[in-house]
C-alpha cells in the first residue's frame, strides 16, 4: 500500500495509527513533496469525486480560491492543478491496486484495508 500523507496532518497520524494497530504495510510518501500522479488521482476521482479530492481547509485551496472555480473546472484542469500542488489534496490517500481510500474514515479503512 501506498500512503500519501502529511506528518504535521492529525487526520493523516490517526490513519497512520490504525494501520500500524493492524500490522499493515505501507509506503508513507509525503504528498506535499511528493503529491499523488494522475493515475492514482484517476481512481480517487473515480471513487469520490472531483470536489472530495481537494483538500478544502487548507490555506492553498483558499488562497487560490478553488470554492468559486471548482464548479466550472474540468477533471483535466483539476487534475493538473492537485498533481502541482499536494497542499490542495485531500489526505491522506491509501492506494493499493484498485483499492482506495481518501481521507480518513476508521470504518471505511476497517472494510477497505482489513
Amino acid at each position: 500500500m501506498k500512503l500519501f500523507s502529511y506528518n504535521k496532518c492529525g487526520t493523516c497520524r490517526k490513519a497512520k495509527k490504525l494501520l500500524d494497530a493492524y500490522k499493515a504495510s505501507y509506503d508513507e510518501i509525503d504528498i506535499t513533496k511528493n503529491p499523488p500522479p494522475k493515475s492514482v488521482l484517476k481512481k480517487a476521482i473515480k471513487a469520490k469525486g472531483i470536489k472530495k479530492l481537494f483538500n478544502t481547509s487548507g490555506e492553498q485551496y483558499k488562497k487560490l480560491g478553488i470554492k468559486d472555480k471548482i464548479g466550472t473546472m474540468t477533471e483535466a484542469q483539476a487534475l493538473d492543478l492537485l498533481v502541482g500542488n499536494g497542499r490542495l489534496v485531500k489526505r491522506p490517500i491509501a492506494v493499493d491496486g484498485n483499492r482506495i481510500t481518501v481521507g480518513f474514515d476508521e470504518n471505511e479503512y476497517k472494510d477497505v484495508w482489513f
